[in-house]
């Protein structure tokens, strides 16, 4: 048995530039588009291996970036620059592989730790802590517990607060100085 070795046959468009294959493959034609991949193939194999980081899907990139490339030919619009356009066409490609490689944990296996805040014993303290501070701010004298709202809760200055309540700010230190102190003693168990 004889075996019959196809020999290329260099054809006028070996010779051709970028930018009559590019717009010739365009219009549709496959033997310029045949040049092309002859001609800038090897050079994308390399780019692939290197942002691939092996051989192992290099092939398959730079199938992939061919036929991208035949399907988006005709919005090219300099013929001229098709080597850098299949290059970042190769590039897009390849990183696209390296970004499905990597290991992403299934979120649906994964049942997330639950605060420390909401555990139950934490719930508990923090409203047994907060009913504390009602009952102790309940027997405050009315200045004094309104002082302290404004400035702990609402977050006022004392300049503020004075307007609001219609008092000096001195007056408004005292109070607050006052009900600070309370409100340390009677908490005292829960520092």
């Amino acid at each position: 048995m004889t075996t019959v070795t196809r020999l290329a046959v260099p054809s006028a468009l070996d010779a051709a530039s970028d930018a009559l294959l590019a717009d010739r493959a365009a219009d549709g034609d496959v033997r310029a588009f045949e040049v092309l991949v002859r001609r800038h193939g090897p050079l994308m194999r390399v780019h692939a291996t290197r942002i691939l980081g092996s051989n192992d899907e290099t092939d398959d990139v730079v199938q992939e970036s061919f036929i991208t490339a035949w399907r988006q030919l005709p919005t090219l619009e300099n013929g001229a620059a098709v080597k850098s356009w299949l290059m970042r066409i190769c590039g897009r490609k390849s990183i696209d592989r390296v970004r499905a490689r990597r290991d992403h944990a299934d979120i649906t296996e994964t049942d997330a730790a639950a605060p420390a805040t909401l555990t139950p014993h934490h719930v508990a303290e923090t409203q047994e802590q907060a009913e504390a501070l009602a009952r102790c701010l309940a027997e405050l004298p009315d200045d004094q517990r309104r002082c302290w709202t404004l400035r702990e809760l609402g977050e006022y200055s004392y300049t503020d607060i004075a307007e609001e309540l219609d008092l000096p700010v001195s007056t408004v230190r005292g109070l607050l100085a006052r009900a600070r102190k309370t409100l340390l003693r009677e908490l005292e168990d829960w520092r």
